[in-house]
């Protein structure tokens, strides 16, 4: 039997993601909380074309987003309650950011990268996604919106899997707007937190920590991890070292060792790259990181390898109930 037409299926992909990119813009999963609704009323109250809206939610009904009832009604399945806003890991925000033209346009020069091994991204814009999110701000919130929101499930995948008791003062490095650290203070009630990241970026925090009721026991600060971290006797790393090559990767755990305090830990939170023939998501999300950051997804051993020449040494894997781990080492 002929495999042609899943092998369309994924050569017609992109069709998809960018169907999900426009709900998500339009915020229509949230419309769909009451009830099943008619096209058009959701056109109107997304201020969208009501026959194109029609359209694309008929597609996305067949590949199982909405469900499609008589009469060009539609609600939410089990698969598109993922798009909700207070889904527990909301996933239109990130449906938000992928679609956005500064981030979806790269993927076209992955052919030039391919060739060359230059950074798509840089390719096309002339500089690196950091730069570009600085003056470009409605792309950089559109970033923001989607760390924070991935950020819910990893919060509490790692509060139920760690232990944090041991510590005193927990710096999070690149931690963005306050969420995972949030959440750790917010069930461990003895610990004093630091949020370190860019200073536009951790500027929002103050909103986060606030609505988590633990402002009093957290300060945000800005900076260059390059340069310095705040001392902790734990320094958290969310989703950082992807972003980077080896060299950088080794200069920020070397920035976080000189911070941590004697007998203190860094704990890594990052996805580890699977084995020959498995675990396609993150192999595309190692895709992800070269088009974007010239960074890289690693193999435990990587991990290993990098703590080392930072003066570290791993000492346990900690897997959760998400797609994270908790990478942990010290001096």
């Amino acid at each position: 039997m002929s495999r042609a037409p899943e092998l369309m299926r994924l050569i017609n992909g992109y069709q998809v993601s960018q169907a999900l990119h426009v709900v998500a813009v339009l915020g229509i999963a949230d419309l769909l909380v009451g009830g099943p609704r008619h096209s058009d009323a959701l056109a109107n109250a997304s201020g969208a074309h009501a026959p194109t809206l029609y359209r694309i939610m008929r597609a996305l009904a067949a590949s199982g987003i909405f469900h499609e009832d008589v009469d060009r009604v539609f609600s939410l399945t089990p698969l598109g309650e993922g798009l909700r806003s207070d889904a527990p890991m909301p996933l239109g925000p990130w449906a938000e950011h992928i679609g956005r033209e500064y981030t979806w346009q790269a993927w076209a020069h992955l052919v030039h990268g391919a060739r060359t091994g230059q950074t798509p991204f840089e390719a096309l814009h002339g500089s690196d996604s950091w730069d570009y999110r600085l003056t470009h701000p409605d792309d950089g919130a559109a970033f923001d919106r989607a760390m924070s929101a991935l950020t819910r499930d990893v919060t509490a995948g790692i509060v139920d899997a760690y232990d944090f008791s041991p510590f005193s003062r927990v710096v999070d490095v690149g931690g963005g707007h306050g969420t995972l650290l949030g959440g750790v203070l917010a069930a461990n009630p003895g610990l004093f937190g630091v949020v370190f990241d860019q200073p536009h970026v951790v500027a929002g925090a103050a909103a986060t920590l606030e609505r988590l009721g633990v402002a009093g026991r957290c300060t945000a600060e800005g900076g260059d991890f390059f340069a310095r971290v705040p001392s902790g006797d734990l320094i958290m790393l969310k989703a950082i070292l992807h972003d980077w090559d080896d060299a950088e990767a080794v200069a920020i755990l070397r920035s976080c060792r000189t911070a941590l305090a004697p007998g203190g830990k860094v704990l890594v939170l990052e996805r580890v790259m699977a084995g020959p023939n498995e675990g396609a998501d993150i192999k595309y999300a190692d895709l992800m990181m070269f088009v974007g950051v010239n960074g890289r997804e690693r193999t435990e051993a990587e991990f290993a390898v990098l703590f080392a020449a930072a003066g570290l040494r791993l000492v346990r894997t900690v897997p959760t109930r998400t797609r994270m781990f908790g990478i942990e080492a010290m001096a």
